[in-house]
């Protein structure tokens, strides 16, 4: 069989993104990049988290771009926050001050201001709602008023409410396993080269921005039994943190520039060997997803533990993660490597013709 290389050149190139164009371009309704940023939030959150750029509306153009594909829509934000200046840095947050929208935890039924389900699919019927394909708008904006007001007859805690840690009282009795207090200056693993051993700084930046399938697949195989963790909820919350920085002229002050959405779960892994207290793994991310949150607080725990397993490989589990570097390799696979392939032929045909040759003595 003979190996022919594809050739084209420029002309081809054009040609292939020609027809990126026409694939996007199918059908007859136009796609609103409000819509995707407004209807597909948990699509929006991913890219976001993954990206590192908290930007929703670009998050949406990213999509739109790459015909709905969320490792290209990473590639396209990712790229476009690299261009970005640095001016400020903004003050360290608190998850305790979290304007909540859910809070749940596994570990204790009744916990201080009481537990919040939230939006989530949790609890509904995994079931195709066909109804949806005769879905008019104008009647879902009725329903939403008509929800609205219900709350507000209803006389509802306001969804900004905050509310205390749960660990925090499993802190106060000394259950929880003693952490020193890190107030070292944060590494930025998108400054600097993620260093190994890695800083839990590093740790952390790494997972937020890790592959939501790869966090979440090395963590079912921690839990499932190829590690250590057996994981408790302490809590999970979903809601708004309050952005400020320093006011930059002389008089000092604060400025408030917006706020972001996030999961941040505290997750209850058990006592280590030899240890005293039960271990805590921390996740936390852009937006709603709590399946990643709970996953990184996983591998956070796993991380510290000294045992042959791969989730306790710094080295395997922060540098396979990324999905630009994940994608990126598999993808520079379709890059022609005629040269090392033809060298393996070589050898190949080599061995066999030897073979061939002690088998005729």
């Amino acid at each position: 069989m003979g190996y022919v290389a594809v050739t084209g050149g420029q002309d081809a190139i054009d040609a292939s993104i020609e027809l990126l164009r026409e694939y996007r371009s199918g059908g007859k309704l136009p796609v609103d990049t409000e819509i995707l940023r407004d209807r597909m939030k948990l699509l929006i959150d991913r890219v976001m988290s993954e990206a590192g750029l908290y930007a929703p509306d670009y998050a949406a153009l990213a999509l739109k771009q790459c015909e709905g594909s969320t490792e290209e829509a990473v590639f396209l934000l990712r790229a476009y926050r690299s261009t970005l200046s640095r001016n400020y840095t903004s003050r360290t947050v608190h998850g305790d001050e979290m304007h909540i929208r859910r809070r749940i935890s596994s570990a204790f039924k009744d916990i201080p201001g009481g537990q919040m389900l939230g939006p989530t699919y949790d609890y509904v019927h995994r079931l195709l709602n066909f109804s949806l394909t005769e879905e008019k708008e104008e009647e879902l904006q009725q329903w939403r008023a008509a929800f609205e007001e219900k709350a507000a007859q209803a006389g509802e805690v306001s969804l900004s409410d905050t509310a205390p840690r749960v660990l925090d009282l499993l802190r106060q009795e000394g259950l929880l396993e003693q952490v020193q207090e890190d107030r070292s200056e944060p590494c930025d693993v998108t400054m600097e080269n993620l260093p190994l051993p890695a800083p839990r700084s590093a740790i952390l930046q790494t997972l937020t921005r890790a592959d939501t399938g790869f966090v979440s697949g090395l963590a079912y195989s921690d839990i499932r039994g190829f590690g250590m963790s057996h994981p408790t909820i302490g809590e999970l919350r979903y809601g708004s943190l309050e952005i400020e920085v320093d006011y930059p002229l002389e008089g000092g002050g604060v400025w408030y520039v917006g706020e972001i959405f996030v999961t941040e779960v505290e997750g209850l892994m058990g006592a280590r060997a030899g240890g005293e207290g039960i271990g805590v793994g921390y996740g936390c991310v852009f937006g709603r997803n709590d399946t990643k949150a709970i996953a990184m607080s996983v591998l956070d725990h796993a991380l510290t533990l000294s045992i042959d397993s791969p989730t306790s490989d710094m080295e395997f589990v922060l540098l396979h993660g990324d999905c630009l570097e994940m994608n990126g390799f598999i993808s520079h696979l379709k890059l022609p490597h005629y040269v090392t392939f033809q060298s393996k032929l070589d050898g190949l045909r080599n061995r066999k013709r030897s073979l061939e040759h002690e088998g005729n003595d």
